[in-house]
């Protein structure tokens, strides 16, 4: 049951890379430095005090590049694979007691996964909010998305099992939507 709930929540913080890359490794950093949270053998650096002070600065700078109008499409470019390559880490990172071939299996297709799937959502409502109002609206987004990174990363480690549904709810919204 251990194993089965360290999942839900690497894959919770995976969906939260989604949104921002680095909030959620910032959210994991300190809840592993004030003991919240186990790391497997291995990512114990996440919580050191190097990674915390780099988590800070490239979510401060991160945060900050969403408000500015078209930096933030360029920085969706960016994030994409970035999103997906931190959501495949967290996962590991969160993923103890199994064998590191299903370890790393589990990690690409279901933390990747669901970092790629809610990154490309926010990348298809940035697209379509630039081209319906020139990027007027989109520090609104910038906002929604980054209450939804901190808001998820933080449930991921309380509450994963309602993450795990939210974000279910969330992307089957989005797939309703798409296809109406």
């Amino acid at each position: 049951m251990e194993t089965f709930l360290s999942l839900l929540v690497g894959v919770g913080l995976s969906a939260a890379c989604g949104f921002r890359v680095f909030v959620p490794l910032l959210v994991v950093g300190i809840a592993s430095r004030t003991g919240h949270l186990r790391l497997s053998a291995g990512f114990e650096w996440l919580g050191s005090e190097v990674a915390l002070i780099a988590f800070a600065v490239a979510t401060a700078l991160e945060v900050a590049g969403y408000y500015l109008p078209w930096v933030d499409n360029f920085l969706d470019t960016l994030a994409s694979p970035a999103a997906v390559i931190a959501g495949t880490l967290l996962t590991a990172a969160l993923a103890a007691d199994m064998s590191p071939f299903l370890k790393w299996t589990l990690a690409v297709i279901a933390g990747g996964g669901a970092a790629g799937l809610v990154q490309g959502v926010t990348v298809i409502t940035r697209g379509a909010s630039s081209a319906g109002t020139g990027g007027l609206a989109n520090p609104i987004l910038a906002t929604a998305e980054l209450g939804g990174s901190l808001v998820t990363a933080i449930l991921s480690i309380v509450m994963p099992m309602l993450v795990i549904l939210l974000i279910g709810g969330l992307l089957s919204f989005a797939g309703w939507k798409l296809f109406e």
